[in-house]
């Protein structure tokens, strides 16, 4: 494997890491930047409501191709995987598009946003407008990760950083030009967050397609030849993904019918992405264990214990001192009711940064031998509690707005980290066992 090349240390596990945890921060960062930018219209709370509905959905149709980074890391070894690959990845990314027209074109979308969701007609009205631009996000969002998948299995995992600062700064000046002709609509952090999504998708094909041409054309250790096989692998990937992806949604349509809706959306919106910016940097556990924990699994044990706690260390800080809303109001620009209400939720989301840097890690591992199957169990048990969890917690606390959705999330994730356990402890105690029978001779004939 070419993770394996060079003697792995510690050291090492950082070095591949922090580039990765960088990119992500940055990735966390943009999303601030588009709120940031929304929250300074004259209306902050409906502008932010219509790009956080409209957000939401958008995780349907980009969350299968985000799923190709994960994918082409574990799968690509030679020019033979990368094509299968990039066959069952073009295919995917075509369905998203066509999904966003139906969604921005149609009347399909006002049914989604006013009916489905329960948005108010101006909320609905602009999330509408917001996918307009949003339709076309999945395509170069899914671009970029399957050229990262190639870069990440080459180790060269700082053009994932260059990347983001690129698509970063064409956010910011994006953002100050919006700022410069004034904000009057939902739809201008649409323009600025697929701008700097078709930058960091023309870096990622630049130096992804210039390393899938030094790989081998048929490599001896890989098997996957035919876009089949691709498909085994990300299936029950995509599969969890579509049940998982319409959590988000669900949760903002529940949201807008508590006692203050659009105050809830929008508070729930800004405390994710905050929190989504301290935890971006710790995001990418799964690929330590999906590279490196087969051949040195101590190591990678290590590595998660120095750094799994820091996270709800860093939200916590956030969230219980004045410093967390001294930044809101400063740096992101969030004031009065709106405020209070995302610190609170804020506080919400600590069990959340605590328990994922543990389950992204066993998520990589089972990446790593191909069980994918079992994350589309953990995922499921995910989804239904978080769910389970919004409909009491509304009904029994409509007045905690953003709180509510943080507190579904939280939940939802420690069943996910538990059941995948159990699952994946049971299925190594089969694969002992069937190993052991066909040592034994037992097994024969069966």
């Amino acid at each position: 494997m070419n993770s394996q090349q060079a003697p792995v240390t510690l050291r090492r596990l950082f070095f591949f890491f922090i580039p990765l945890g960088l990119s992500a921060l940055l990735i966390n960062l943009s999303h601030v930047i588009v709120n940031g930018t929304l929250a300074r219209a004259d209306n902050p709370e409906l502008i932010l409501a219509g790009y956080a509905t409209a957000m939401s959905l958008l995780s349907v149709t980009e969350k299968p191709s985000v799923l190709f980074r994960e994918t082409c890391s574990a799968l690509v070894r030679d020019r033979l995987s990368f094509a299968a690959t990039r066959q069952v990845a073009f295919i995917v990314f075509g369905g998203a598009l066509a999904f966003g027209a139906v969604i921005a074109h149609t009347p399909a979308g006002h049914w989604v946003f006013g009916t489905a969701y329960g948005a108010e007609p101006e909320v609905a009205d602009a999330a509408v407008n917001v996918y307009h631009a949003l339709m076309f996000l999945s395509v170069f969002s899914g671009i970029r990760c399957l050229y990262q998948g190639v870069i990440i299995y080459k180790m060269r995992t700082r053009w994932l950083t260059i990347g983001m600062v690129i698509r970063l700064s064409s956010m910011f000046l994006m953002s100050q030009y919006m700022l410069h002709i004034g904000v009057t609509s939902s739809q201008q952090g649409a323009i600025i967050f697929v701008f700097g999504m078709v930058i960091e998708a023309a870096v990622s094909w630049f130096e992804g397609t210039k390393l899938a041409r030094e790989l081998p054309r048929e490599a001896d250790e890989c098997e996957i030849r035919r876009p089949r096989q691709v498909l085994r692998f990300y299936s029950p990937l995509l599969m969890s993904s579509l049940i998982v992806v319409w959590v988000p949604p669900v949760m903002n349509a529940l949201l807008g019918h508590t006692d203050h809706g659009t105050l809830a959306i929008a508070s729930f919106a800004v405390a994710g992405s905050f929190m989504n910016m301290f935890l971006g940097f710790f995001s990418y556990f799964h690929q330590i264990s999906l590279q490196f924990y087969r051949t040195h699994p101590e190591l990678v044990r290590k590595f998660v214990l120095l750094m799994a706690f820091i996270p709800a260390s860093l939200i916590s800080i956030m969230a219980c001192t004045p410093l967390g809303p001294w930044i809101l109001v400063h740096v992101i620009g969030v004031e009065d009711r709106l405020l209070e209400s995302s610190v609170h939720a804020l506080r919400a989301f600590i069990p959340y940064a605590l328990i994922f840097p543990w389950l992204d890690s066993l998520n990589g591992i089972i990446l790593s031998e191909g069980q994918t199957k079992l994350m589309f169990g953990s995922q499921t048990s995910n989804a239904m509690l978080t769910l389970v969890l919004i409909v009491t917690l509304t009904l029994a606390l409509p007045e905690w707005t953003g709180a509510l959705g943080a507190l579904a999330q939280s939940g939802g994730i420690m069943a996910e980290l538990a059941l995948l356990a159990w699952l994946y402890r049971r299925s190594k105690r089969h694969i002992r066992l069937g190993a052991h029978l066909r040592s034994t001779g037992k097994g024969a004939g069966v």
